[in-house]
């Protein structure tokens, strides 16, 4: 697994010791799949806040017409009204994929203080590949990250989906 800046063993795990990294992981897989159901590109996202899930989201930019309708910003969309603010500190978002350029800006303008990954994207990655954005000096707000939480498993949802478009 990949570790970010700042990220200590067990910093991202949420509240409660029964529920893990691999388990936020899994709920998002399952958005994922509901994106895979409606033909999008299967990448699904959890946000969790003291413990409990406030946001989740799957790709839905050609269903809903909305480029920016990605996982990571639907959910970061629900849990900002989940919790009545648009900065979510001490939040942590779970998604099946590196971000990209467009969800890394809006990871740090909501001041999400975590971030977990599955699969890496090495073209369009603002993580850690084709942009490292976590660290950008440019950025008033650092994100701590770990990727490669159930890459296999994130990885193989997306090489299926576009194996059987081709």
């Amino acid at each position: 697994m990949k570790r970010g800046r700042r990220l200590l063993t067990g910093l991202v795990k949420p509240r409660s010791e029964a529920v893990t990294n691999e388990d936020w992981m899994r709920h998002a897989l399952r958005m994922a799949h509901k994106a895979e159901q409606q033909g999008e590109v299967p990448v699904g996202a959890v946000l969790v806040y003291q413990g409990r899930c406030i946001g989740e989201g799957w790709n839905q930019p050609i269903q809903s017409h909305d480029p920016s309708a990605h996982a990571e910003i639907v959910a970061i969309r629900q849990a900002g009204l989940a919790l009545q603010n648009y900065r979510l500190p001490e939040s942590c978002l779970y998604v099946t994929l590196e971000p990209c350029v467009m969800c890394m800006g809006a990871i740090a303008h909501a001041r999400i203080k975590r971030l977990v990954f599955g699969a890496d994207d090495p073209k369009r990655g603002a993580v850690c590949h084709a942009l490292q954005l976590s660290d950008a000096a440019f950025l008033n707000h650092h994100v701590d990250w770990l990727g490669g939480v159930l890459a296999a498993d994130c990885s193989e949802v997306l090489t299926d989906f576009f194996r059987a478009r081709r």
